[in-house]
């Protein structure tokens, strides 16, 4: 089987993004690779990450999964998602923790916008959704409201105002989530004053 076969192969059994272990494992050497991207066969995305030059059908979140796995949606992505704000954002917001490599965030291929969490409270609030088919980790409502407070100040007042009104009238909050994230971040009192007043206004 001709070396770009072999490379067209795995990447299809693997879903449009291959890594260079991937290719490695197939019995592919590090100079075919680079030979099947000088060729036009191969696009790096990344270090160690490629797809077929001429693949169109990959989505963002397939990108997303492959790209950051361990990253967590967040902030402005998350509040589109829960459908808190109606501004589609033009750049994935998502979480990354704070020891991340920063090379690991150089690609082109898909915007992002990374905040950096430190590791004590990354995980709270953690659970998946589904974006055009791609499941990815994505913080909670609870969490997401939570965020709103901790970065007000990136937020601008119509985006913070729309978000918290909506998880207000949602019948799926959870106020005892919402109390105990706030205590483990540190802004219980903020969340907890404001919302005291709108949900007995």
């Amino acid at each position: 089987m001709k070396k770009s076969e072999i490379a067209k192969t795995v990447i299809k059994n693997i879903g449009g993004i291959a890594r260079t272990a991937d290719f490695l494992a197939a019995g592919l050497s590090k100079p075919d690779i680079g030979e099947l991207c000088n060729k036009g066969v191969l696009i790096r995305i990344r270090q160690g990450f490629y797809q077929l030059a001429n693949d169109t059908t990959i989505t963002e979140a397939q990108y997303i999964s492959a790209l950051l796995p361990d990253g967590i949606v967040c902030v402005e992505s998350a509040l589109f998602y829960y459908g808190y704000s109606d501004f589609a954002p033009r750049v994935w917001t998502i979480a990354v923790p704070r020891s991340i490599s920063l090379t690991r965030l150089k690609f082109d291929v898909v915007p992002v916008k990374a905040y950096f969490v430190q590791k004590d409270i990354f995980e709270i609030g953690k659970t998946q959704g589904s974006f055009d088919g791609t499941t990815l980790f994505i913080y909670d409502r609870e969490r997401t409201i939570c965020d709103c407070f901790k970065y007000r100040t990136k937020l601008d007042n119509e985006t913070f105002n729309k978000a918290v009104n909506a998880y207000v009238a949602d019948d799926k909050k959870n106020l005892s989530n919402l109390s105990r994230y706030a205590k483990e971040i540190g802004i219980y009192k903020r969340v907890m004053d404001l919302m005291e007043v709108m949900l007995n206004g």
